[in-house]
């Protein structure tokens, strides 16, 4: 099981591997299973929806990026 921190980091990473930006302010949001348990974390850059968006959905368990996507404004 991965943290919020985990999570941003590896956002950060990833951000960095594909030249985006992921400027702060950064959101972390998890997202909890029916059972309860965090299954995994969103992570938004700019969640004022102010400038280039940076996002990515990071599975809780394994760490894995399900999803990820970017707008350069």
């Amino acid at each position: 099981m991965i943290t919020p921190d985990d999570a941003l980091k590896i956002a950060r990473d990833r951000a960095t591997e594909r030249g985006w930006g992921l400027a702060e302010p950064v959101s972390i949001q998890a997202r909890r299973a029916w059972s309860g348990r965090i299954k995994s974390y969103n992570v938004h850059s700019d969640p004022r929806l102010r400038g280039t968006k940076t996002r990515f959905s990071i599975d809780a368990e394994t760490g894995a990026i399900l999803s990820e996507g970017y707008l350069s404004r």
